[in-house]
Formats: structure tokens, sequence, C-alpha cells
């Protein structure tokens, strides 16, 4: 028998499967990517009697190869809060998934657990920009403001490291990644003792700035679009660039265009105060995804540039 762990490359997917492995020590395949690449049980070639765990990635963006799986007699968990549609009737599926804006990866593996690995669903919340969420579920941990900070950070260094349009772009491969977390039951020993954090940290320092350089090419109380340029840094930091935009700005939308060949990788997030609409934006081009808050577009070309402004500037 073999088991399969597949996860997001972000922050919810690797916290998320932090906790769980600390729960539950097993050896298993690891299979990942960029954040953006969810596709990913078709990489899984698994046999009757076989076990696979699936965290944060779209079970409808997956389901031809979840439904194969479940054919050929595999045993699947599934963990997830985007868009599932319907989810497939059988013995051999466990699915804990949620849709509500205010929920992530990291949260739901947390209450499976009871809460077992508390400090790691907190920072994979912090990661996924639920700050509120994961501020109440920090609650029982009695952290000061400076150690919430600290969770945060992590959160966002993480969660910065998946972003990129391919592993070439990215500091660490995020199951290298996973790896370097994987001895530390506690987050604040990882931040403390391992050289991995601040390397992250110095990458992320560099590229944040480098963003924030860049003014806004279409700006309204409402509304703000950025274009970043086809480099990997970034490709690197527009994710987490967005979120921090939308932390500042919580009226307003934003969408974060980075060039590449022919037209842009795109992350949009809807208003802090009104998380909803992106993943229905988003889906209305051919590549693109997500949940109600933060969805994107892995690949918009140049003369759809115009149809995505009207659209976002409609949706929110």
């Amino acid at each position: 028998m073999k088991n399969f762990d597949v996860f997001n490359g972000d922050a919810d997917g690797i916290c998320a499967l932090q906790q769980l492995r600390l729960a539950e020590p097993k050896e298993t395949v690891l299979v990942t990517g960029v954040k953006r690449d969810i596709n990913l049980l078709k990489k899984v070639t698994a046999a009757a009697g076989d076990a696979v765990t699936v965290l944060d990635i779209s079970l409808d963006k997956n389901r031809d190869d979840l439904l194969r799986l479940l054919q050929q007699g595999v045993s699947v968990r599934y963990f997830d809060h985007h868009f599932a549609g319907e989810i497939p009737e059988s013995n051999l599926l466990q699915s804990f998934i949620d849709t509500e804006a205010n929920i992530c990866t990291c949260l739901l593996v947390n209450q499976y657990l009871e809460g077992a690995f508390l400090p790691w669903a907190v920072t994979g919340a912090f990661g996924d920009n639920l700050y509120t969420a994961a501020r109440e579920a920090a609650a029982p941990l009695q952290l000061s403001e400076q150690e919430l900070e600290q969770l945060r950070y992590l959160g966002t260094l993480i969660n910065y490291n998946g972003y990129g349009a391919s592993l070439d772009d990215l500091l660490f491969h995020p199951d290298d990644l996973y790896r370097t977390i994987k001895p530390y039951s506690d987050p604040f020993d990882f931040i403390r003792d391992d050289p991995a954090c601040a390397r992250l940290q110095q990458g992320y320092e560099k590229d944040i700035a480098s963003a924030e350089a860049i003014k806004a090419s279409y700006e309204d109380d409402a509304h703000a679009i950025y274009i970043l340029p086809d480099e990997k840094w970034a490709r690197r930091v527009s994710g987490v660039f967005a979120n921090q935009l939308a932390q500042q700005y919580p009226d307003r939308a934003h969408a974060m265009l980075t060039e590449r060949e022919g037209g842009y990788l795109v992350s949009v997030r809807a208003p802090l105060n009104n998380r909803t609409g992106a993943d229905v934006l988003c889906r209305q081009f051919a590549t693109g995804g997500g949940r109600k808050a933060a969805a994107g577009i892995n690949h918009l070309s140049t003369k759809d540039f115009s149809l995505f402004r009207e659209a976002f500037l409609e949706a929110f």
C-alpha cells in the first residue's frame, strides 16, 4: 500500500499538511507544485488499496482524476475550501470541503484534528490573507501581539514562496520547503532556528520593495489594477503584494497582472469588507479559478485585457 499527499504549494497547503503529518506521521509520496499548479491529481499513479490525501486544490478542477482514482479502488481524503461543484458519492471518498469566504484548508484540518497543532493552522490562515479568521482561531493560544505578528509574517513568507509561473521562479521547491518545515512541531522554533526562514525573508523583502515602487495603472475608490513586468521577482511577489494591498485598502478590489508570453498572469482580490466575487470573475476566463475572496487566471491573453478590465470593474 502506498500513501500520497497531494497539496497546494502555498502556505495553506503546506501548513495543512504539516498539521496532518505531525498528528499522523507516515512516509508518503509528495505531489505538489507552484501555487497555481492545481491539476495535481493527474500526477498520481495509484492502485487499489492505496490512499491519497488531498489538501487545498479544487475538487472541480480535479474531478476527472478523482473519479479515476476512486474507480481504481483508491481511497481519497479531501480537504479544501475552493469551488467544488458536485461532490462524487463513493464509500472511498471522505470530503471535508467548505467554501465560505472566511475558512481555509488549514482551519479545516485544524477542526479535524481538534486543535492539535493550532499554531500551524494560524500561520497558514495568515498566509491565506485571512487575518481576522487567523486571530479568532489563535485566541486559545493567548499569544502576544508580537507573537501573532511572527506567525503572520511566517505565513506570508511561505505563501510568497508558492507564487511563480514555474518552479524555476521559486526560492524553494514547495516539497523541499515542506520537508524543511516538517521537523518543527512549533512554528516559532522554525522561525528561530532554521536558515530557510531567513532566506525567505531576504527574498521577500527585496521583491516586495520592487513591487511597492510600481504605481497602479488604474485606480479609483473601489478598484485598482497593477501591471508588473515579466520578471521572476514579479511572479514571486504578485500574490502577496495583492494581499498586502487588500489589507491596506479593505474597501477596494485589486487585480495584479504580471506580463508573460503574450499575456498576463492574473491575481484578483475581492474587497476585504466584501469577500466575494473573485472566483466568479476569474472563472469567466479559460484558465481562471480560485475562491470567493481570492482567485486568479493562469493566462490572460493581451487581446482579452480590455474584456477583463470591464468585467473586473463591473464585478466589484
